[in-house]
């Protein structure tokens, strides 16, 4: 089970996270989230959590740099500043791009769709370039962003659908994480869980015991 807390954007929170037995790191270089990091920023980050984890017991988390129909201008400013395990594409990228990005880059592709019915989750079986899904909330009309914004969608949709790998994401919390995965129980397609505003005190403000606290009933269920 891969655990990701995405929306990371200072040390403490990556030592939290690491601690905790994380398998993801996500850091969102997006100018309109309030989790933006530049580039610069995400990688001090990422050499500061491989540098945390070195000589711990389990693997080193993994490090995502999400992005929002990017560029290939920026997908090689990504590859060569920050040097991630994983790019997550959250805009609307078709298959076809995400294809191309596939061909052009040494990297694990996590393409993320907005889920609010049986249709949206259908979409998921057409991005074959994409190594993981990303099942989030389709954001309300008067968002600012893709993603982020708390909301859930109804679980149930996934349940006994034919699914690529896909980690499920939006409106998860330390306090509903096993509901969800219970929900979703037999689903193999199930890779892991995503969570971003869930661990927040404020927009964009971690809470290094929400971290521990989601990580760890993410863990148990």
């Amino acid at each position: 089970m891969l655990v990701k807390i995405c929306g990371v954007k200072d040390s403490a929170i990556v030592d939290a996270a690491v601690d905790a037995g994380a398998s993801l790191l996500g850091f969102v270089h997006f100018p309109r989230s309030p989790r933006h990091v530049e580039l610069e920023e995400a990688a001090g980050l990422a050499a500061h959590a491989r540098a945390r984890a070195a000589g711990r017991d389990g693997a080193r988390p993994q490090v995502v740099v999400l992005t929002v129909d990017p560029d290939d201008d920026l997908l090689a400013r990504i590859m060569t500043t920050v040097r991630p395990e994983w790019i997550q594409l959250h805009g609307g990228e078709t298959p076809a791009r995400v294809a191309r990005i596939a061909e052009n880059h040494d990297v694990g592709l996590i393409k993320a769709i907005g889920v609010s019915g049986p249709g949206d989750i259908a979409r998921a079986l057409d991005y074959d370039g994409a190594d993981l899904m990303l099942l989030d909330a389709r954001p309300p009309k008067d968002a600012t962003r893709p993603g982020g914004n708390g909301l859930a969608f109804d679980w149930d949709l996934a349940r006994g659908r034919r699914l690529p790998p896909f980690l499920l994401s939006g409106g998860l919390t330390p306090e509903n994480v096993g509901e969800a995965l219970a929900r979703l129980a037999g689903q193999d397609a199930l890779a892991g869980v995503d969570v971003s505003s869930g661990v927040e005190s404020a927009p964009g403000v971690k809470s290094p015991a929400l971290v521990e606290a989601f990580v760890r009933a993410a863990r148990r269920a």
